[in-house]
């Protein structure tokens, strides 16, 4: 009975010994990845001094510095004005943005009325996110009733202008439909036309 346990005994002492050696981190939370590096401070002063003088541009790309927090702190709020200043001078990207912000609720008060009225304006200026994220908003019924065939053309559109992933979020809202709804839909993306409401 004394020989069974001794070898039992090393393997339970070999275990705890190589327990105790592990570094006392796992018995205690890893430390925060260390932050991004932060953008050239010098790069935020030259773009911030392009937006203030009203370059869409540079306002866009300032509003997208706020909401990662890349070089400046993270700041929704100031990341909407940004974008709302280049939307307003019809910047397509800062319309997607912007209707992001909405949609998300971060920096703008929650709404999927004004996320779709940015998204299309977007849209019509042919830009394949706002494609993709019109797409996403008929697919889930946000703001509009919810079509698959109205998701299907978006993502159609989307994916024409080179958006990849909308080729993959099309082809999993066409496995939910039918074969006339495919056709109606591919047809209606052919038709498209950005003046059209």
């Amino acid at each position: 009975m004394v020989q069974w346990q001794l070898p039992y005994m090393s393997v339970v002492l070999v275990g705890l010994a190589g327990v105790l050696s592990l570094p006392v981190s796992c018995a205690t939370p890893l430390p925060p990845p260390p932050p991004q590096p932060l953008i050239d401070g010098r790069e935020v002063g030259e773009v911030l001094k392009r937006a203030e003088a009203g370059n869409p541009d540079a306002q866009n790309q300032l509003g997208i510095f706020y909401s990662e927090g890349r070089g400046v702190p993270q700041n929704y709020l100031e990341a909407k004005d940004w974008f709302k200043k280049a939307a307003d001078q019809g910047h397509a990207d800062a319309q997607v943005n912007l209707g992001t912000l909405y949609s998300l609720g971060q920096g703008a008060t929650f709404s999927d009325q004004m996320a779709l009225f940015w998204f299309q304006k977007a849209a019509e200026q042919r830009n394949a996110l706002a494609f993709a994220k019109l797409g996403m908003m008929h697919e889930r019924g946000r703001g509009v009733p919810q079509s698959l065939v109205d998701a299907h053309m978006w993502y159609n559109l989307s994916a024409a202008y080179g958006e990849k992933r909308a080729a993959e979020s099309r082809n999993a809202v066409a496995t939910r439909m039918t074969s006339e709804q495919i056709a109606e839909a591919e047809e209606r993306a052919k038709k498209w036309n950005p003046n059209q409401r």
